[in-house]
């Protein structure tokens, strides 16, 4: 008998030091209830700490920063451009005892901004044009220097809010409805922004024509140059060829000129040797060797071999 009671005695003093305490550490806050009703205020230091065996139960929440990625999806803008957004937030557990109250745990909580964040995003993304969530400011776009006089940059109205506004207001308008579930809401970013698929192709096929159409501008403006060159080179070597003939003619002139003052200077030292060379350069050029000529002793042609005989 006596040892049944101690053996009693030892299983219910396990179950206390098994299921009356419980402890905390550096990353977690319990709030601790009975029968689903919280019991005291939450337990936020670490260390050892007591319950009520099986009556009450130690609520662990996270106390650090946690994570919520919202799922991406299609969104059509004020000027009904679809677009496909995916966005993130970072939270944590600001009032643990209304948190216990109102969702109870992570999983149900993460529920709670799903519905309030992709509300906020789906609201605010509807009620604004595509340029005024995808850029952010009025900046100048940055061109290559090579190219800037050769594209032509679309001109697209100003930015009265931008991106990073209406992120600024998505927080805003999902803060305050955060707040009742004891959950404080860090920040809420974009994480990507693109077109839907069936959109996607046809600003490629847009952007490749305009791509195609400033190479073709490349080309003609290359083929302008080339031409230009061309024409410059035909002119020069037009030029060169000109003053070289003309520097030609110029020397030639004058070596003709020489020569004739050569030859008027030995002829006229042996007329009549002139005149012979001449019938022999007559006969030269009037004769060939199929041309027979028969020419009488007293031909003019001969009449300086005579001359030589006497």
């Amino acid at each position: 008998m006596k040892l049944r009671i101690v053996l009693v005695f030892i299983l219910l003093c396990g179950l206390v030091a098994y299921d009356g305490s419980f402890v905390v550490d550096e990353t977690e806050q319990v709030v601790v209830t009975q029968f689903g009703r919280p019991v005291g205020e939450p337990i936020l230091v670490p260390g050892l700490y007591f319950k009520l065996p099986l009556i009450q139960k130690a609520n662990f929440l996270p106390k650090n920063i946690l994570a919520w990625d919202g799922d991406p999806g299609q969104i059509p803008t004020l000027d009904k451009t679809y677009i496909w957004v995916d966005t993130f937030a970072r939270w944590y557990i600001k009032d643990p005892l209304r948190f216990i109250q109102t969702v109870n745990n992570v999983t149900n909580a993460l529920a709670r901004l799903d519905d309030i964040l992709d509300s906020a995003v789906r609201n605010l993304v509807t009620s604004y044009p595509l340029l005024e969530t995808v850029r952010n400011t009025n900046r100048a776009m940055d061109l290559d220097l090579d190219t800037k006089e050769a594209i032509e940059v679309p001109q697209m109205g100003p930015i009265e809010l931008g991106r990073s506004k209406i992120t600024e207001m998505v927080y805003n308008q999902a803060y305050p409805k955060l707040e009742q579930y004891g959950i404080h809401l860090v920040d809420v970013k974009f994480k990507r922004i693109n077109y839907v698929e069936e959109v996607q192709k046809s600003v490629y096929a847009r952007m490749i024509a305009e791509r195609k159409q400033m190479a073709e501008k490349f080309r003609s403006e290359g083929v302008g140059e080339a031409n230009k060159i061309q024409g410059q080179k035909e002119k020069e070597l037009k030029e060169i060829i000109s003053e070289a003939n003309r520097k030609a003619q110029e020397i030639k002139g004058k070596a003709d000129a020489e020569a004739a003052r050569i030859y008027a200077e030995a002829y006229s030292l042996n007329p009549e040797f002139y005149a012979f060379v001449k019938g022999l350069e007559v006969l030269r050029t009037s004769v060939d060797s199929e041309t027979q000529l028969v020419l009488s002793t007293r031909s003019e042609v001969f009449k300086h071999i005579r001359g030589q005989e006497k």
